[in-house]
């Protein structure tokens, strides 16, 4: 949600030079976690399949990368 919300500030047509200057800074910083996040989705993903296929015999695959955390954020 919060990336198509900087999306429409930043095409904000009345805004003034300072303010472009927050949203850029602002707007890198909101695609920089975007991107932590969907890697962190990814490593669960690669975890979850590397578990599925038996790669690891007698393994246990750490909480953190369980793909079932997503609603624990909240």
């Amino acid at each position: 949600m919060y990336l198509f919300e900087q999306l429409e500030r930043l095409n904000e047509p009345d805004m003034k030079e300072g303010q472009k200057q927050w949203e850029l800074e602002r707007s890198r910083a909101v695609a920089n976690l975007a991107s932590q996040v969907v890697a962190a989705g990814q490593l669960a993903l690669r975890a979850e399949k590397a578990y599925d296929r038996n790669e690891a015999i007698n393994a246990k695959m750490p909480e953190m990368l369980e793909a079932d955390t997503a609603d624990k954020i909240e």
